[in-house]
């Protein structure tokens, strides 16, 4: 049984890279964070931008656009009492041209993108920062390009933080090949996420927290399809990874599935 702690009072700020990002890696922490009366506040760096639409654009929209608004839309799922755009472009996969674009956030100065992100924080009162682990969860540059301003970040605030991650020995043995993290990784030509060990805490949700970021991520149809996501979501998307820097925090109140992720994978 899922416990709902009181969390009111508390604010979070989670960055993420691109639309999308916020409901496959943490759509149910975010969630359950809004459920418990905790305040969310979610800052998406890029337009993602660089994505093909699989769906036809209405006239005069732009990939930009349909991907604003399919955020704005999974925001709303989850909980988020305010969004922020960073407006940053998409920089595209390692080794592509669109890296070196003036306005890519691959190229952007980490220290004026965190100090905007710790003004955030500081205005909002947020005690808690999520954002990418070290190695950008699977290596995109616009991942590592937010953990690099995440932690700065953190840092001139003094929050907590919970650098995202997933589990690669989980998926490996509960979904293998079946988290869109393996096809991101694949065309990024890099491994992904983290062993068990590495690994500080794990959120899962019930049935509604799955139907909600199932929902979340759908939410983002230029970009993913129903045939991208399982019937039976739990094994991949069950699980939200975290490794913490700081102090214990308001994730580990929502309870530390760590433990019964291991022992579901090894099932």
């Amino acid at each position: 049984m899922i416990r709902t702690p009181d969390l009111t009072g508390h604010t979070v700020l989670a960055l993420h890279a691109h639309p999308d990002d916020e409901s496959i890696f943490t759509g149910i922490t975010l969630r359950r964070l809004a459920d418990a009366g905790a305040r969310v506040v979610l800052v998406m760096a890029t337009n993602g931008d660089m994505g093909e639409s699989r769906v036809g654009l209405g006239t005069g929209e732009t990939i930009a656009h349909r991907r604003t608004t399919e955020l704005e839309r999974s925001a709303e799922l989850l909980g988020v009492d305010r969004l922020v755009l960073l407006g940053r472009r998409d920089s595209g996969l390692p080794g592509w041209a669109s890296t070196r674009h003036p306005l890519a956030l691959a190229g952007a100065e980490p220290l004026a993108l965190a100090g905007r992100i710790a003004e955030i924080a500081d205005a909002e009162g947020a005690d808690t920062l999520i954002y990418d682990d070290e190695a950008g969860i699977y290596g995109h540059p616009d991942h590592r390009m937010s953990h690099t301003i995440g932690a700065i970040a953190a840092d001139l605030v003094g929050a907590t933080s919970y650098r995202m991650t997933v589990d690669r020995e989980h998926l490996h043995l509960a979904a293998p090949d079946g988290h869109l993290v393996h096809g991101a990784a694949r065309s990024a030509q890099v491994a992904f996420g983290r062993t068990t060990a590495e690994i500080t805490l794990a959120v899962a949700g019930d049935e509604r927290h799955l139907q909600i970021k199932r929902d979340a991520i759908a939410a983002h149809s230029s970009q993913i399809g129903p045939e991208h996501l399982p019937a039976d979501l739990a094994p991949a998307y069950g699980y939200e990874w975290f490794v913490r820097n700081g102090a214990p925090g308001v994730l580990d109140a929502l309870g530390n599935a760590h433990l019964l992720a291991g022992l579901s994978a090894a099932a």
